[in-house]
């Protein structure tokens, strides 16, 4: 290996390493790839082509005076660079419009080139996939020197781009198992504290009602609507912090429905002076969590219905999970849902009902009390 060329080959190597595993763009990085292999080979062009499972390769990143742009481009398994990122193995072509190898499959953005070489873009068991140089016709091939060093220098940046890869797909786990935790804090913990605060908030304000003034009531009726309003807020932050889901994220941990359960009929009993009954059925301690959301959503609902507005001198919950999914049962003696708090207070449980593939519905009278049912799938159907 030329000393001179390998220590350019070292020093390019080192920035683009530096870069690399100090977080860098992505785009950036490539960028600087093809023009610091270009510069070592001397190449009018240079290419980076990753490949993807069926084995064709597609060229992500370019440099040189060329004048059409050829990123985007997907060559096939069977051409040169294919077989590069497949088997590792540099391939070296005087002109690749006439060399067998690579004559059949050179696309269109790249039939005014001649001289071509392509050397595995990582190394061992991190081919990410092939570093393409390229001469004008008229230029002269790639000799040995040129092609050794491209190659090393091909392994060594392949390999730390893919370090780096997986760095950053730990970073962005890592994160997203921060934001899951995050999330649930919120639901679980101060979801469940604002809930208990409005709860308590209309209990003094309709036992004191003719005791304030109406400017007083207006003013406690505005703060119980704004504590609905921020625990809708937190809410969505809660699906905006779960979505979207990196794709080499583990599922967020499954959900102790029961535990939950008994924490929303305890805070409700503290506000109804009385305990409802909670009855649970079945294995209620792996629930996918976004499926108990739902669940504890629904309960929450239906037992701030109970409070606010039943008069229930008694209240049911039950909760069963069997082989069709889980169902949802709360059941008062109380006088009935007004029809005000049915088309505000309980359509968006119907709503997030049919959006997650379940099942929802309503059932008050002023003699018979009030019976809410939520039922949801726990299979592939389930959204």
């Amino acid at each position: 290996m030329e000393p001179t060329l390998a220590a350019r080959a070292l020093s390019a190597a080192t920035e683009i390493t530096t870069a690399a595993l100090s977080g860098g763009d992505p785009d950036a990085v490539l960028d600087s790839v093809v023009r610091k292999a270009a510069e070592l080979a001397g190449a009018d062009l240079c290419l980076v082509m990753v490949r993807a499972d069926d084995g064709k390769v597609s060229v992500e990143a370019a440099h040189g005076s060329h004048h059409e742009d050829p990123r985007g481009v997907v060559l096939p398994a069977e051409s040169a660079a294919g077989q590069v990122a497949r088997g590792g193995v540099t391939v070296v072509a005087d002109d690749m419009t006439t060399d067998p190898r690579t004559a059949p499959y050179v696309p269109s953005e790249l039939r005014r080139f001649g001289p071509f070489a392509a050397a595995p873009f990582g190394s061992g068991g991190r081919v990410l996939g092939a570093l393409a140089v390229y001469r004008e016709r008229s230029g002269r091939p790639f000799d040995e020197a040129t092609v050794e060093v491209l190659t090393a220098f091909a392994a060594q940046v392949g390999v730390v781009l893919a370090l780096a890869e997986a760095a950053n797909d730990r970073h962005r786990i890592t994160l997203y198992q921060e934001r899951e935790r995050i999330a649930r804090e919120l639901h679980d913990v101060i979801v469940q504290r604002l809930y208990a605060a409005g709860m308590q908030l209309d209990r003094v304000r309709r036992r004191m009602r003719k005791r304030f003034a109406s400017t007083d009531a207006t003013r406690l009726g505005e703060a119980i609507d704004q504590l609905d309003q921020t625990i809708e807020e937190i809410r969505h932050t809660v699906r905006e912090l779960r979505s979207p889901e990196p794709e080499t994220a583990e599922k967020p941990a499954a959900t102790d429905l029961a535990e939950s359960a008994r924490a929303e009929v305890r805070i409700a009993g503290e506000l109804l002076g009385f305990p409802p009954t909670l009855e649970l059925s079945g294995e209620l301690a792996d629930i996918p969590a976004e499926r108990a959301d739902h669940i504890r959503a629904a309960l929450r609902e239906a037992l701030s219905n109970v409070v606010r507005h039943s008069g229930a001198s008694e209240t049911r919950v039950t909760l069963v999970r069997d082989n069709d999914g889980v169902k949802l049962r709360v059941r008062d003696n109380g006088a009935g849902v007004p029809q005000d708090v049915q088309t505000r207070g309980l359509r968006h449980l119907e709503e997030r009902a049919k959006r997650a593939g379940g099942k929802f519905y309503l059932n008050s009278s002023p003699s018979l009390g009030t019976l809410v049912a939520f039922e949801l799938p726990l299979d592939k159907r389930a959204s």
